[in-house]
């Protein structure tokens, strides 16, 4: 990958669909539900997807029953597979084989991709300067494993890779949580909140680390400092929360959730189009 489009910074790491095959439109499933309105099998491009690769219905998908596909991002994996991993080959024109793995492949490097937002992250929070040294070790470690080829990076067992990224990141953010908030109560890591009432939550520096927090009730909570990897905020409302310094959220699963004009996010996320919006 060009020294400009090293993932050292999170610019590397936002979704270009203008230099992507639509790969998130043909690689992945679907399956009928309430993201989705159909089902599709991994490796058949969605019925919606032209010619040229971009989406029939993208500006009705959320009308037209594919809520899934406006929550989604690939964190840049699909414009690296599809100009850096495979050259720039477009798979609608090869090989059925070099398409398989074409599609074999992006899941990987999302994952990969994934990891390098949390870890680029990691090395913007001041409290974790003495762990410095492993977080760029694991960052370079992480892109070397992106950068193989196609036929290496779909025989990768990430799960090893991932632990251990993971325990890290976990020494980071009980570092930045260090007297955030209160002291008691402030690890909730994977717990059940569906729908769980937690209007006007004091939730600074708690761990919510994988917590299904789907359809809960988090209008006016005080996020801030709080560890959200991996935490399921599908339909969640945080309208009038407070985000801004909450640990390892991403684009998704702001995407995912409900909010408004009052919501504060971290300066890396962009604020999703379908929120609602001042009067």
């Amino acid at each position: 990958m060009p020294d400009h489009e090293r993932t050292s910074d999170r610019s590397a790491l936002r979704a270009d669909c203008t230099r992507c095959f639509a790969l998130c439109c043909v690689a992945l499933p679907f399956a009928a539900s309430s993201g989705f309105a159909l089902d599709k099998p991994a490796g058949k491009p969605c019925p919606n997807l032209r010619g040229d690769h971009r989406c029939g219905i993208h500006t009705g998908l959320r009308e037209r029953g594919f809520t899934g596909c406006t929550v989604y991002d690939c964190f840049g994996a699909g414009q690296r597979v599809s100009q850096v991993t495979f050259g720039g080959r477009d798979w609608r024109g090869g090989e059925r084989a070099d398409a398989r793995l074409m599609f074999d492949v992006f899941p990987v490097v999302r994952r990969l991709h994934e990891l390098l937002w949390y870890l680029a992250e990691a090395l913007e929070l001041d409290a974790a300067r003495p762990f410095h040294p492993e977080l760029r070790q694991a960052r370079e470690r992480t892109e070397e494993l992106a950068g193989r080829e196609a036929e290496a990076l779909a025989a990768l067992d990430l799960d090893a890779h991932w632990h251990e990224v993971a325990q890290l990141l976990l020494q980071v953010s009980e570092s930045a949580r260090r007297g955030v908030g209160r002291k008691k109560g402030r690890d909730r890591r994977g717990a059940d909140l569906i729908g769980a009432r937690l209007k006007d939550a004091d939730l600074r520096g708690v761990s919510l680390r994988g917590a299904c927090l789907i359809a809960a009730d988090l209008t006016g909570a005080d996020l801030r400092g709080a560890d959200l990897i991996g935490a399921d905020l599908r339909d969640a409302d945080l309208s009038d929360a407070d985000l801004t310094g909450a640990l390892f959220v991403t684009q998704p699963q702001v995407n995912a959730a409900k909010g408004g004009p009052g919501t504060r996010l971290p300066g890396s996320l962009v604020r999703p189009v379908h929120w609602a919006t001042a009067d």
